[in-house]
Formats: C-alpha cells, structure tokens, sequence
C-alpha cells in the first residue's frame, strides 16, 4: 500500500495499524476494501431514512456502517455511526432527539466526505 495513503488515513485518525492486523498484515487487501467502501452506500441510506422519519431503517443502516468502517479502521465514521445507533437504538419516533441525530448526521457526512476522498485519490 503506498505509504502516502497509509499517512492521509492515519492523518485523519484512521486506525490503520490495527485495520491492517485484521487483514493479517496484507496490505493489498486491506486497500482492496477501502477500495470497495466507495460502493457503501450506508451513509445515504441514513440520511434517506431519517429524513423520512423511518428511524428503524435509519438505525440500521448506521449500525451496518459502525461495523463496515470499525473493520476498516475508520474510527472517526465508526465513532459518528455508532453516535447514531445510540441517539436511535429503541427509541420510538416521538423519543428521538431530532436535533441531535441531525447533528450528528453532519458530522459523520463531514468525515465520511474527508475519507472517501481520501480513497478516491487512491482507486
């Protein structure tokens, strides 16, 4: 993997180091699914899902991201999806904090937008 894509991950708090462990030490196939996190669609899914008011269907989607980007090292979406899970996880559509969740909406598109650019520069 080259090394100025190892430093813009790790730059942006990327937990790299531990990703590639998962991928016990090979790197080409760990780039091979940051590679294939382009085609995740999870993100917009949430945002459809929320606003629509399907907050179910927004929970899972985000919990399906946590796990997608916790996989690949993406702490800072992983920490946003998972902020999501827990304003939505049981939570009836009169309970959920709208403004929080949209908050936290913000911020996980900022940071997916910063790492898939990231990767983008990389395919």
């Amino acid at each position: 993997m080259e090394e100025q894509f190892e430093q813009e991950l790790r730059e942006n708090e990327a937990g790299v180091d531990t990703a590639i462990k998962r991928f016990m030490g090979n790197k080409a196939l760990y780039r091979k699914f940051l590679l294939k996190f382009l085609n995740d669609h999870s993100y917009e899914a949430i945002v459809e899902h929320v606003h629509g008011g399907n907050y179910e269907e927004a929970f899972n989607s985000a919990h399906t991201l946590k796990g997608v980007s916790a996989n690949l090292g993406l702490d800072p979406i992983c920490k946003g999806a998972s902020e999501i899970t827990e304003l939505l996880r049981g939570k009836k559509p009169d309970e959920v904090d709208r403004a929080k969740v949209g908050a936290a909406l913000e911020e996980l598109g900022r940071v997916s937008d910063i790492f898939r650019g990231i990767i983008a520069k990389y395919e």
